[in-house]
């Protein structure tokens, strides 16, 4: 469910803890955990704050954006699954899709794409399937690029995920270009 300030003030209550200041202790937790799982945990709960527009300019202030950048190019799998996770749920807003793009974003979901772990290469495809527009279709509607998300599109049999997420892409990104 969607945050605005009333219902935030409801569920901190008198005494708790303000959502950025919540965040920042995150973040923080994020950068100087030294133990893999504990960092996984922290960036999974960080990705899930990622979905509500309430939480964008926070995320932004914090530099939240970069830091699941920054997780997709580790080489623990979850770090990755999740860093993307964050980007999916923060694409949608374009002002979070332009930090994204800004700070070679595109890139990095791309390589998801090619990723083993399912979770991964969903939300690869539903962050580019946002990601893209006039001033970045260039750099993600190369051929081969094209060709992987026709190829998702056709595995119906394999993820019927995969199938619908590249064939919305599709039919948004490439059908009015071809």
């Amino acid at each position: 469910m969607f945050t605005n300030d009333r219902r935030q003030e409801d569920r901190t209550g008198k005494y708790g803890t303000p959502r950025l200041q919540y965040l920042q202790e995150l973040v923080t937790q994020i950068q100087n955990s030294n133990n893999e799982e504990t960092k996984e945990r922290l960036v999974a709960t960080m990705a899930n704050f990622a979905y509500d527009p309430y939480n964008y300019t926070f995320l932004r202030q914090l530099n939240v954006l970069e830091l699941f950048l920054d997780c997709i190019t580790e080489p623990n799998e979850k770090l990755v699954e999740f860093g993307i996770g964050g980007v999916c749920n923060s694409c949608a807003d374009p002002e979070n899709a332009t930090i994204i793009t800004q700070c070679g974003g595109i890139p990095l979901v791309v390589q998801c794409l090619s990723s083993p772990v399912r979770n991964t290469v969903n939300y690869a495809l539903g962050a580019l399937y946002y990601l893209c527009n006039k001033s970045t279709s260039e750099e993600i509607l190369k051929p081969e690029i094209v060709d992987l998300i026709n190829r998702y599109a056709a595995a119906e049999a394999v993820s019927v995920s995969f199938s619908n997420l590249a064939k919305a892409f599709l039919e948004k990104h490439v059908s009015e270009k071809y």
